[in-house]
């Protein structure tokens, strides 16, 4: 047997049917610390088993496998994760302010664009890899919740861009991992903490100073973009942005990595256009932009969402998640700066407010969790 760090392919079984022993090493800095047994020289196996998959390699087969005999490891660059991250909070930034930047191009046939980006990046990697489309069987329902899920977030989240600003927006999105614990402990029966409560207070604290709901602000409601009915609308689909977005996660968490993250995009991308397909022919919205430059933004929202997405998977496969969601505050520091600097709007303190409460509440949520998982892998290493 070989065993490589960090994947979740199945064990192949030794003789006698039970699988030996094996210490755990954590100074293998490709992978997550958790171990994958590949199959050692002469022991290839017929059928499925002869396509073992190695987590270290993100899903490459056995005979690539970067503890495969005769193959060089490449050493780490320390800060690599981190600075994917960041790159992948300008682009997606850099995108939502292109999305301001569009005119009379409704958010769900933008939507429709992202996903047809997706769907031709995703396609060739599922040919590659031989996932099929379709998925293990008793996965597919949580596959096709997922692009559901997905998808709405997308179209609420660009829905939201255009109607209210940026900054306000993106600070809104960015609880996120807060509603992830609350529903992790409703549906996936996760602990949930006092410290969590603590950081979800925080976190709708920092949502309502960003709505400013009349009741409690008055009806003069300065630092908004149109009318307040606009702003409200878009703060209500900022929110369930959000929420749709945490399911996705929890999601994701069910189904764990028995399903090739290829496919999960492709759900989401093809479950989109056919839902932003039938929502624009419903409401006859559907039409190409007017100007030269309309469409060539929509293909940079396209191409700027698909890097993000990469960058950030990249990140993600090279550095822990901890660090990871700190790092994407960026988003919010970019969303802050590019609407000074290029819509010409400054925030108002309620703003600022509520982007510190909802940063300081993701930022705790993602410590607290970093931590955990440390502590939980020096149990293991004893």
């Amino acid at each position: 047997m070989v065993l490589c760090q960090g994947g979740e392919a199945a064990a192949v079984p030794a003789a006698g049917g039970k699988e030996p022993e094996v210490p755990l090493s954590r100074k293998d800095g490709v992978g997550t610390g958790q171990p994958c047994l590949c199959p050692a020289p002469g022991m290839e196996a017929a059928g499925a088993e002869e396509r073992r998959v190695c987590g270290c390699c993100s899903g490459l087969s056995w005979p690539r496998c970067c503890k495969a005999p005769g193959t060089k490891k490449k050493a780490a660059c320390p800060g690599l994760g981190l600075f994917y991250t960041v790159l992948s909070a300008f682009l997606f930034s850099v995108a939502s302010l292109f999305l301001k930047k569009i005119e009379d191009v409704h958010s769900v046939e933008v939507s429709a664009f992202r996903c047809v980006f997706q769907m031709a990046f995703v396609l060739p990697g599922l040919i590659y890899y031989k996932t099929g489309f379709l998925g293990p069987k008793g996965k597919r329902i949580f596959l096709f919740f997922r692009g559901f899920l997905g998808s709405s977030a997308m179209i609420l989240l660009y829905y939201a861009f255009q109607v209210m600003p940026l900054a306000d927006a993106t600070v809104i999105t960015f609880s996120s991992p807060v509603f992830t614990s609350l529903l992790a402990w409703i549906f996936l029966k996760e602990k949930y903490s006092v410290w969590d409560l603590l950081f979800t207070l925080f976190a709708i604290t920092g949502v309502v100073l960003i709505a400013r709901p009349p009741f409690l602000f008055g009806s003069n409601v300065t630092g908004i973009e149109g009318s307040y009915t606009d702003h409200l609308k878009g703060t209500i689909a900022a929110i369930t942005s959000t929420v749709s977005a945490a399911s996705t996660f929890v999601i994701l968490r069910k189904v764990g990595k028995s399903v090739h993250y290829f496919l999960s995009i492709w759900y989401y991308a093809v479950i989109g256009l056919i839902g932003c397909v039938i929502a624009l022919f419903v409401m006859n919205e559907w039409r190409l932009p007017y100007c030269g430059k309309d469409r060539v933004l929509l293909i940079l929202i396209g191409l700027l969402g698909l890097g993000g997405q990469i960058f950030l998977t990249k990140a993600l496969q090279i550095e822990k998640a901890g660090p990871v969601a700190i790092m994407k505050t960026m988003d919010v520091v970019f969303a802050f700066i590019l609407q000074i600097l290029f819509l010409n709007h400054l925030p108002t303190w309620w703003t600022v407010g509520g982007a510190l409460c909802v940063v300081a509440s993701s930022s705790g949520t993602a410590i607290r969790k970093w931590r955990q998982s440390l502590k939980k892998a020096k149990q293991n290493e004893i």
